[in-house]
């Protein structure tokens, strides 16, 4: 598979960059950043970069050492617990996007299979990847 093609008939100029024309064609390829990397791109695609006015400047003033992870525990979660649950999971997907569960249930033996599973998954070929 050779994905560098993918990335050649768009405009890299500045203003007149187009990164929907971009990203069709990559999501079109049902590679991943994995296959990108795997196929010997030389140059990282623009698609990937995130101009550097767009990034936060770290500050002396502003430390993260300071947050943690939202802890969602799912202990009574079948029981009058159920609508306070939901609404951590709902605060914590709307401000930070992901959250750690505790009290699930599932043994920690099947979480480790289910890790392993994706990672054999994601270390496939993407050839094989697309037939399942």
């Amino acid at each position: 598979m050779k994905i560098v093609a993918i990335f050649s008939g768009v405009k890299r100029d500045g203003s007149n960059y187009d990164q929907a024309k971009e990203v069709k064609p990559f999501d079109e390829t049902k590679a991943g950043v994995k296959e990108l990397g795997d196929s010997g791109v030389p140059k990282i695609p623009r698609l990937f970069i995130r101009p550097s006015e767009k990034v936060q400047k770290s500050s002396s003033k502003s430390s993260n050492s300071g947050l943690q992870v939202p802890t969602i525990d799912f202990e009574g979660f079948g029981s009058s617990r159920r609508i306070e649950v939901v609404n951590e999971i709902r605060k914590a997907s709307e401000n930070w996007g992901f959250f750690q569960v505790v009290n699930h249930g599932i043994p920690a033996s099947v979480a480790d299979e289910m890790l392993a599973g994706a990672r054999r998954f994601h270390e496939e070929p993407q050839e094989v990847k697309l037939i399942l």
